[in-house]
């Protein structure tokens, strides 16, 4: 007989844990299931470890620019990667270790540690258990994808998880995907003193960015000596005695290659594949995401997905927003929905990216009448002063109705600074709102209201 529970949740994700708190606090007996480590991507292989050595990188690269601030650190800037891993570890490690305990000592909840698999649309498998309720909720997160590359199956490669183990600096780091992560893990070991070759297929870096910010970030990374091959298809990977090899299929020469290391960061996969969506009658689209409506319910009632596995954004905080969604509506008779959530993102090189709403390709494409501003971070004084002018800002307008309708923020403490301008979005208030706010000085955000007052038509 299956035990059954009011709800079952599926996964440790960003989502999982805090809509299990939501629902035992509610008076719901709910059994949550993991297959592997508490606290999913985020947690354990994504942001929190990743940040981590983005930190540790950035030391290293402000120690060895010391003397253009009249500071003398004395002798070359040397990196301990065996210290720098266990820093990762332990931070990293303090997460993880918080999401496992709270939930097993959980009153109201049961963790089943194991595979879940549906058998029926609302009955899970997991080990020799069967679970039965009439909501399940599946937060299976996403893994790394690896192309079909002739030779790679026969050669040691590496993805973002791998990454985390490494306790030193490759000789010569090979990344295939010019997107975010690829674009995070070759600043970095460069700076930890890896060389460093990015191969991308397309004709320039995070395609679904504007040109300039693609350009921007390739001279960003450029500067710090990472090579960087664009328009270059990845046709096959060898091991040879002097390392892995990449043949690639480009105009520029050379057609190979040759590194220590190899780094796959060529997109994600749903982990769905054996999720027995098919028992379940739940819908997914071909590449295995999971079809759902605007208020994340699946195509069987009574089951919803959240997070990566959902196709509706790939982000820890689109995922916890999934669950903010889910337990309001659920649990507070709100009608909260996907599709009034603003596209927001950062893209944490150094210095980063802050992306709200739509690029400029996008209010091209759509007609828009759009008022545009943009200002290098060259011409802003705080930038100047701290010796990092590399980036700019860029804010579109709807030429009508005065909102917002999008940002991008490339330069220091980008990341921070475009969620002054993604309020006023949610808002709905007009650009004006911020024009006319005082901020302080010396600021790099004391400029946004600088920029509005001397916005263009688009051409």
């Amino acid at each position: 007989m299956p035990t059954r529970y009011d709800a079952i949740v599926i996964g440790t994700g960003q989502a999982g844990p805090a809509l299990t708190h939501r629902l035992v606090r509610a008076g719901r007996s709910v059994a949550i299931v993991e297959r592997h480590r508490f606290g999913g991507t985020c947690v354990n292989t994504g942001c929190i470890p990743t940040k981590t050595l983005v930190a540790s990188a950035r030391t290293a690269h402000v120690a060895r620019r010391a003397g253009d601030y009249g500071v003398d650190v004395g002798g070359d800037v040397s990196v301990d990667m065996a210290r720098v891993k266990a820093r990762k570890d332990a931070i990293a490690g303090k997460s993880n270790q918080g999401v496992e305990p709270s939930l097993k000592s959980l009153e109201g909840a049961t963790v089943y540690e194991g595979h879940a698999r549906f058998t029926g649309p609302h009955t899970v498998a997991v080990g020799g258990a069967t679970l039965e309720a009439e909501q399940i909720f599946i937060n299976v997160g996403a893994r790394a994808y690896v192309p079909d590359l002739p030779g790679l199956a026969d050669m040691p490669f590496l993805t973002n998880s791998g990454m985390m183990e490494i306790d030193r600096a490759p000789e010569h780091l090979i990344i295939v995907g010019g997107s975010y992560i690829g674009l995070e893990f070759g600043q970095m070991y460069r700076r930890f003193g890896s060389r460093v070759t990015i191969v991308e297929r397309g004709p320039r870096l995070i395609s679904r960015d504007d040109d300039d910010v693609s350009e921007a970030v390739r001279e960003i990374l450029a500067a710090e000596d990472v090579d960087i091959r664009l328009d270059a298809e990845c046709l096959t990977a060898a091991a040879t005695d002097q390392g892995i090899q990449i043949a690639l299929d480009c105009a520029e020469q050379p057609r190979t290659v040759t590194g220590s290391h190899l780094l796959l960061a060529v997109g994600r996969r749903p982990n769905t594949d054996d999720l027995g969506l098919d028992e379940a009658g739940i819908a997914a689209n071909a590449r295995g995401f999971i079809e759902v409506d605007d208020e994340l319910r699946t195509s069987v009632d009574g089951v919803w997905a959240l997070g990566d596995c959902n196709g509706q954004g790939a982000f820890t905080h689109t995922a916890y927003n999934d669950f903010e969604i889910v337990a309001d509506n659920l649990l507070d008779g709100d009608s909260r929905r996907v599709s009034d959530r603003i596209l927001t993102y950062g893209l944490f090189i150094d210095p980063p990216l802050g992306r709200a709403g739509m690029t400029e390709a996008q209010v091209r494409a759509a007609g828009t009448p759009a008022l545009i501003a943009k200002r290098p971070m060259s011409r802003i004084a705080r930038a100047i002063e701290r010796g990092e002018t590399q980036g700019f800002i860029k804010i579109l307008v709807d030429a009508e109705t005065k909102l917002i309708l999008g940002a991008a923020v490339l330069g220091i403490d980008g990341d921070e600074i475009v969620h002054s301008i993604l309020d006023i979005m949610y808002a709905k208030a007009p650009y004006t709102v911020i024009q006319r706010a005082v901020h302080a000085h010396p600021t790099v955000t004391e400029l946004i209201p600088t920029m509005l007052g001397a916005l263009k038509p688009m051409e």
